[in-house]
This record gives structure tokens, C-alpha cells and sequence, in this order.
């Protein structure tokens, strides 16, 4: 993360304090006027020439400073950060779609949202075994090297969340409020937990309650970010699927889990594989789909990459010439010992290597974009 100036951050929070304006809307007005400095400084009248309703122009040419100031303490603590639409450290995934957000207030390691994720989602009341599903699936997506995004919801949600966790990888939480408020307040321990081991994040200002209307608006950004989004158990009227089909049409693949005809929470599922939704009964029916998508991100990572000089890397008796240092690092060094040209389980190189999950995924997925290693089609690592 660079740093951002506190007159930058102030601006960037004048805008997106703004009420009554969707961030599609707040991007066009940014890069019509030229910036968001510009677009701070502007007269309500010029606002509203550049398509901006009369709320959101007086809000922004007369903001309210009481909330500016709680913005700005919020930010300048450890791990609290605001990702602007003109920022390299913008995801890239959810850059792409229809109506991104303007900006992301992130508490956590901000770095994660660039990680390969998929979203795992259902029903705020599973039947036992939804949240056996949710465990199993979420717990060896995260081994395999994934990054489970969702919701923060009871149920589902939060299962997947805490799975992800306890298999030592990083999780993603897309809130529908303010990152100050919890929501629900039962999961305020699990948030805690994701602050530290992955990052919650909103595009909505400081405060903001948990309305209705913000969590259909929050499920877009849940699978904008994601690879592709798994669907454990749903109702016919879930929120969930609300989700899946923003997914579809973001581009992204949409998994089902089926389930018994007599259960109603798998009707939903099954109402999604009907309409085009893969049919998956394990983590492998994911992995081999998620190529393309997963290609792309590779792409927008390399190119955020700096390109070092070349170095002799001894292995063995031949000398490999590489385009980084990474095998400088010692932790590196351990998993690139590990890897053979077989292709090896990730949790054999976890076990063999002494590291934890977290760390080997992040690993492998540098030393993949690097040119170092190759992921077979069944998700094993083996040296280039």
C-alpha cells in the first residue's frame, strides 16, 4: 500500500460521505472533472452539471466535518485503509464489473483482495448439514490456496468464514454498514478474528446501519471480487441468490450444491442449476473451472509486479536463471526445497515446509506469477 496523503484521504471521504449517489455515478463525475481533488473543491452547481443529484452536491460542497474528522481517526489507525478508484492497490477483479464502488474501507491486510478468492455463500439458517458443507468445502477451497470471501452473515456465511480461518488461510468480509458497526452482533467475535487473519470490508461510509437496501448493493462486491461464487444452501427467496446472479452476470462461474428435494433450503440451489448454475459434489468440479477468470487476475498481478534483475538461483549442480530474489527470503527457500518437478498436494508442501497455509498459498501464488512454479490441472505445485 502507498501512502495517501491526509488531504487526499479527506477528499476521497467528502465524496463517498456523499448520500443518494451509487459509485458508478461518483466515478464518472471523478474522471469527467479530473479527479477527486477537483471534485472536492467544486461548487455544488458544477456537481450537478456533471450529472450529480442536489443531495449528493450539497453534502460534498458542504460536508459535514464531525464525520470527516471520525473518517480520518478511523484511518490513521494500523490496518485501517481506504482503497480509491484511482489507486494501483484497486482490486482488479472488481474494477471490471458494472457499478464498482467508488472506494473500499478495509480493516485488515488490504493485500488479500488480490488474492485469488471464491465466494461461499447461503442461507442465514442452514440445516446441520449445510454448515457440515460449508466447513468441508470452505476449509479445502482454503487449503488448495483460495481465499474464501462471503459475508459475514449468520448461518452459511459464517461458517465458511470460520473454516477458512481454522485451515490457516485469510478470509474475506463484505459488510452491508459502516466498517465501524457490526452486523449481526453476534459476529462481532468472527470479525475480529477476519480482521487479523484476512480483511472486512465496505464501501460505506463510517456509521452507515444495517438498511435493506445495502446488502443486495453489498452482494455485488462479494462476487465482483471473486473468481466465482459456491452456493451451499438457499431458499427460493434468498438474498443469496441474489449473489449468484450478480456473479453470472459479472462473468464469473456459479456453483450449486444439490440437496435433498424434501430440504427447502436446497431449493434455491437447485433453481440456479436450472438456470445454468455447474452442478459441483467436491472442490475438484471447482478448481478445473476456474482457469480463465483465474488467468486474468494472473495478468493484472504481473503487471503490478516490479521486474528485478535476473539472478543465478543454484539448484543442484545446474544454475536456473530467475526474474526475482524471492528465494533470498529463507521461508521461500523452504517451499521451493519442498516442490520437486512432480506435482506435489499443497498440503504435503505445507507439511513438508513447516509453514502455514496462509503463508505457502501467498508463496505459491508469487512464485507462480514469477515464472518459478506450475499448478497442475488438480491443483498440485510442481518447479517450472
Amino acid at each position: 500500500m502507498g501512502e495517501v496523503t491526509t488531504s487526499v484521504l479527506r477528499d476521497w471521504l467528502t465524496i463517498v460521505n456523499a448520500p443518494s449517489v451509487g459509485g458508478a455515478s461518483l466515478i464518472s463525475v471523478i474522471e469527467s472533472m479530473g479527479g477527486a481533488d477537483a471534485v472536492a473543491a467544486a461548487s455544488a452547481r458544477d456537481l450537478i452539471r456533471h450529472g450529480l443529484p442536489q443531495a449528493a452536491a450539497d453534502a460534498i460542497n458542504r460536508p459535514d466535518q464531525a464525520a470527516l474528522e471520525k473518517g480520518l481517526q478511523w484511518l490513521s489507525r494500523p490496518d485501517h485503509h481506504l482503497l480509491c478508484w484511482d489507486s494501483d492497490d484497486y482490486p482488479a477483479l472488481l474494477r471490471r464489473i458494472n457499478g464498482p464502488p467508488a472506494a473500499l474501507f478495509v480493516a485488515g491486510d488490504p493485500g488479500c483482495l488480490w488474492q485469488p478468492q471464491i465466494a461461499v455463500i447461503g442461507s442465514r439458517n442452514p440445516t446441520a448439514g449445510g454448515l457440515d458443507h460449508a466447513r468441508d468445502f470452505a476449509a479445502t477451497l482454503a487449503r488448495q490456496g483460495m481465499t474464501i470471501t462471503s459475508g459475514l452473515a449468520s448461518g452459511i456465511d459464517t461458517a465458511a468464514h470460520t473454516a477458512a480461518m481454522d485451515a490457516g488461510a485469510m478470509t474475506i468480509a463484505v459488510n452491508g454498514t459502516g466498517l465501524d458497526i457490526v452486523y449481526p452482533a453476534t459476529g462481532r467475535q468472527v470479525a475480529k478474528r477476519i480482521r487479523s487473519q484476512g480483511a472486512m470490508i465496505s464501501e460505506l461510509p463510517l456509521g452507515s446501519p444495517p438498511k435493506r437496501q445495502h446488502f443486495p448493493s453489498r452482494n455485488r462486491i462479494i462476487s465482483g471480487l471473486s473468481l466465482g461464487v459456491l452456493v451451499i444452501e438457499a431458499g427460493l427467496n434468498s438474498g443469496t441468490l441474489i449473489t449468484a446472479r450478480k456473479a453470472a452476470e459479472q462473468g464469473r462461474d456459479v456453483f450449486a450444491l444439490p440437496g435433498s428435494l424434501h430440504n427447502p433450503m436446497a431449493k434455491g440451489c437447485h433453481r440456479l442449476i436450472r438456470e445454468g448454475a455447474r452442478l459441483v459434489e467436491n472442490t475438484a468440479d471447482i478448481l478445473q473451472e476456474l482457469g480463465p477468470v483465474a488467468a486474468e487476475l494472473q495478468m493484472e498481478i504481473q503487471q503490478r509486479l516490479e521486474q528485478p534483475d535476473d539472478i543465478q538461483i543454484e539448484t543442484g549442480s545446474k544454475p536456473v536463471r530467475r526474474t526475482n530474489k524471492l528465494l533470498d527470503d529463507s521461508d521461500y527457500s523452504a517451499v521451493w526445497e519442498v516442490l520437486g518437478y512432480d506435482p506435489k498436494p499443497v498440503d504435503t508442501i505445507i507439511e513438508q515446509s513447516g509453514l502455514s497455509a496462509r503463508e505457502v498459498s501467498s508463496m505459491l501464488l508469487m512464485m507462480e506469477l514469477k515464472g518459478m512454479v506450475k499448478k497442475h490441472a488438480n491443483g498440485r505445485f510442481f518447479r517450472a
